[in-house]
C-alpha cells in the first residue's frame, strides 16, 4: 500500500460505541457511527483488534489470531433472526454507567443469552454454520476446542492442563476430546459464525457509505492461545511448552524499565522453511475482514526485543534480527499491493527505515510526541511525508487535551506557538471541551500537514481529558472500558470537521 490521495479517519474500537446492552456492538449504533463519519467527511474508521479479549480486557493478547470477539455480537440482530425474543433482550439491558464497560457482569450475561439463542437453531442456520465451519477449518475447529478445554480445566494456560496428551496436542487425545465435548465445541463455532455474519453485514454497510475499515493486527499473540497450543514448533518454547524468550520493548517514553509484554517470540527460522505459511494465512484472514491492516510493532520484522522469560523487566533484553525483507517478498507474492500500514514507532534504526522503504508501506507519526523535546524530531508535522499516517495520538496515548496538561509549561508553549494558538491556556475553559481552541489549533495543524492520511481518536474530536483514555501501557487498571454515549456523539461539531476535510482536500 502506498497512500496516493488525501483522506482522514477516526480511531475508536467497536466496544466504545454507545448502546443499551453494556458494550458497543455490530448493530444499529455501529451503522449510525458510519453515517456520522460520512457526514463529517471522514473516509476511514480504525477499530483496533477485534479478537477475543484477555483477562485485562485487552484485544492485543487474544486467544486466537483468527477469531472474532463474541461480546461484539448485537442482541437486537439475534432478535431479528428469531433466535431471541424482545423480552429476553430487554432483560439484558445494562444497569452500568453508559460511559464504561462492566466486563465481569457482561461476560456472565452474554454466556447465558447466547446459549439460549444457540438452543433455537433451525435447520437452515445449522446448514449455514456447517458451511462456515468448512470454509474456516484451518483455524476454527482448533480454536473452538481450545476454548472448551480452557473452560473444562478452568485454566487458560494449556501447559497446566491435567492431561499430558492434550497438552502435547496428540491426535488420539484431540479426537477423544472432540467426541466428549462436541456440543460445547458446536456452541463456540456458533458464536464465531454469528460474529462473522454480523461483521460482514456491518462492513458491507460501511463500505456502501464510502467508509473504509482499518483493522489492527498485533505483531504477537498470547501464549495462552489456540495458535501456540496447536503450533508450538513455531514459537520459542521449551519441551514443556513454556516460553524461553518473550516479547517486549526497551525503556521508552511509556516506561523507564521498558515494557514486558510476555508474548512468546516466533521461531522465524522454522517459519521460513514453509514460506511463512501461518503468517500468510493470518494476513489473508485480516484482508478478508478489513479494507486496510495496520500491523502493530512493525519494527519487529526488522529486529525484535528478546527478553529472557524469567526476567523481571524488559531492561535485560537485547535486539535480535527479524525476517526482514525475506518475509515481505513472500507476502508480496501472495498479496501484491497489500493495503498495510506499518506501525513503525519506537526505536528507529537504518535497517528499519530501509525495510519500510522497500515495502512501500506508510509508516506512522504521533503529533503529541512532536513537542516533548527541543529536537527537530520526526513527529513534527514539517517532517512528514505524503506516504504517511499521522495521528494526534493513538489508543496508547493520553488524549490531546490530557497531553496538554501533561506537557511542561515550556512544551505546551512550544506546541501552541507551533500550532498558532496565541491565547492564554486558561481562556479556553470559557468555551468548553468540544470547542477547545487549543485542541482545534492542534487538529487544524495536523490536517494541514502533507501526510496523506490523518487520524483522530474519538476523544480528540470531543476535546475530552485523560479520564477518557482507552489504554495506559504498562498498567492493568481501568483500561479498555471507555465508551461513548449517543448524546456525546450528537454533540460533536460535525460541520467544523466537514469544513476541515474539504478545506485541506481530505475529501473529494
Amino acid at each position: 500500500m502506498s497512500l496516493k490521495s488525501r483522506a482522514s479517519g477516526v480511531l475508536m474500537p467497536i466496544s466504545c460505541l454507545p448502546g443499551d446492552y453494556g458494550i458497543g456492538t455490530l448493530g444499529k449504533d455501529a451503522r449510525r457511527f458510519v453515517d456520522l463519519l460520512q457526514t463529517m467527511g471522514f473516509t476511514y474508521w480504525q477499530i483496533l483488534p477485534i479478537g477475543p479479549i484477555d483477562a485485562c480486557f485487552s484485544p492485543y493478547k487474544s486467544t486466537s489470531a483468527f477469531a472474532g470477539n463474541p461480546l461484539l455480537i448485537d442482541l437486537d440482530i439475534l432478535n431479528q433472526w428469531g433466535l431471541l425474543t424482545a423480552d429476553e433482550i430487554i432483560s439484558c439491558k445494562s444497569l452500568a454507567p453508559p460511559y464504561s464497560i462492566d466486563y465481569p457482569n457482561l461476560i456472565n450475561n452474554r454466556d447465558t443469552i447466547f446459549k439460549l439463542a444457540f438452543s433455537r437453531l433451525t435447520t437452515d442456520f445449522s446448514n449455514e454454520i456447517n458451511q462456515y465451519s468448512l470454509a474456516n477449518h484451518d483455524w476454527l475447529a482448533d480454536f473452538a476446542l481450545y476454548t472448551v478445554l480452557c473452560e473444562q480445566f478452568s485454566e487458560n494456560d494449556w501447559t497446566k492442563w491435567k492431561n499430558a496428551d492434550l497438552v502435547k496436542h496428540t491426535p488420539a487425545a484431540i479426537a477423544a476430546a472432540i467426541t466428549a465435548y462436541q456440543d460445547a465445541i458446536d456452541y463456540q463455532i456458533f458464536l464465531q459464525y454469528v460474529y462473522n455474519r454480523q461483521w460482514i453485514d456491518f462492513k458491507n454497510y460501511a463500505n456502501s457509505k464510502g467508509i473504509k475499515i482499518i483493522g489492527d493486527m498485533p505483531i504477537y499473540i498470547a501464549h495462552t492461545s489456540a495458535d501456540v497450543w496447536c503450533h508450538p514448533e513455531l514459537f520459542q518454547l521449551d519441551e514443556n511448552g513454556i516460553p524461553i524468550n518473550v516479547a517486549g520493548v526497551p525503556p521508552d517514553y511509556f516506561s523507564e524499565t521498558g515494557q514486558l509484554w510476555g508474548n512468546p517470540l516466533y521461531r522465524w527460522d522454522v517459519m521460513k522453511k514453509n514460506n511463512y505459511r501461518w503468517w500468510l494465512r493470518r494476513i489473508q484472514k485480516s484482508f478478508a475482514d478489513f479494507d486496510t491492516v495496520r500491523i502493530d510493532h512493525f519494527r519487529a520484522f526488522s529486529a525484535y526485543w528478546s527478553v529472557p522469560a524469567t526476567a523481571p523487566t524488559a531492561k535485560s533484553g537485547n535486539w535480535i534480527p527479524g525476517p526482514a525483507r525475506d518475509f515481505f517478498k513472500q507476502l508480496e507474492k501472495s498479496f501484491p499491493a497489500a493495503n498495510i500500514i506499518a506501525e513503525d514507532l519506537g526505536f528507529q534504526d537504518p535497517e528499519l527505515i530501509k525495510l519500510l522503504s522497500n515495502t512501500g508501506f506508510p509508516g506512522m507519526r504521533i503529533m503529541e510526541f512532536a513537542f516533548i523535546d527541543k529536537l527537530n524530531n520526526i513527529h513534527l508535522p514539517h517532517n512528514y511525508t505524503a506516504n504517511m499516517v499521522a495521528y494526534s495520538g493513538t489508543h496508547d496515548n493520553n488524549t490531546l487535551l490530557g497531553t496538554f496538561f501533561e506537557y511542561s509549561p515550556e512544551q505546551r508553549r512550544y506546541a501552541f506557538n507551533y500550532c498558532g494558538y496565541c491565547e492564554a491556556w486558561e481562556n479556553q475553559w470559557q468555551i468548553g471541551g468540544y470547542q477547545s481552541p487549543s485542541c482545534r489549533a492542534f487538529i487544524r495543524t495536523l490536517f494541514q500537514s502533507v501526510a496523506n492520511l490523518v487520524m483522530l481518536p474519538i476523544q480528540d474530536l470531543c476535546g475530552y481529558g485523560s479520564d477518557t483514555r482507552i489504554n495506559k501501557p504498562g498498567t492493568t487498571e481501568n483500561n479498555w472500558i471507555f465508551r461513548m454515549t449517543r448524546e456525546e456523539l450528537s454533540n460533536i461539531d460535525t460541520d467544523w470537521f466537514n469544513q476541515l476535510n474539504h478545506l485541506y482536500r481530505r475529501i473529494e
